[in-house]
């Protein structure tokens, strides 16, 4: 893949390669398989972003999962559930996956709604954590990068629901 993606007139630069994200993945995977050893550990992945995440990270995990998804809008402030989980989580071990973390309003939303189902217990795994655009606080107990204000796209990360299938990750920096 080249260093560089044109989308319309927004030039981006090559942010992260492929070996570079799977060495991420590996590093998170080794911290969880250790935290859950011989534990089924329940993934609920948010998509549309996190799907490319979740598929590298559960084969990465080489462990016993379960895996879910949840979809999520975020309209006007306003966080809402497109797709609930489809299995119950009362008493497992549940890992919510992100791509990347933002404001964490979207988030916050989700780990209140499965707390409130009562799982044995609940953390958060994060390929990207941009801390800087925080505006809600949620703990996040595994980050595999952080990552200053930019605009990303590949390995899952879109722009007008493009760009996903790229295998590097890309980035436009602030201003445009």
């Amino acid at each position: 893949m080249s260093d560089s993606v044109q989308y319309g007139n927004a030039q981006f630069k090559k942010f992260l390669s492929h070996p570079e994200i799977q060495a991420l993945v590996e590093q998170l995977a080794a911290k969880i398989r250790q935290d859950y050893e011989g534990k089924t550990l329940h993934l609920v992945s948010v998509l549309k972003g996190a799907f490319v995440f979740t598929s590298d990270l559960m084969r990465a995990l080489k462990m016993d999962v379960e895996i879910d998804f949840v979809r999520l809008s975020k309209a006007t402030g306003t966080v809402t559930l497109l797709k609930d989980i489809s299995r119950d989580v009362r008493g497992k071990h549940v890992l919510i996956v992100e791509e990347i973390i933002d404001s964490g309003r979207s988030l916050k939303f989700l780990r209140d709604r499965l707390l409130a189902s009562g799982p044995e217990s609940l953390e958060i795994v994060t390929l990207l954590d941009k801390t800087d655009k925080r505006v809600v606080e949620v703990p996040v107990k595994y980050v595999g990068r952080k990552v200053e204000d930019q605009f990303l796209i590949g390995y899952g990360l879109d722009l007008e629901e493009k760009e996903r299938n790229l295998g590097d990750i890309y980035s436009l920096s602030y201003p445009n």
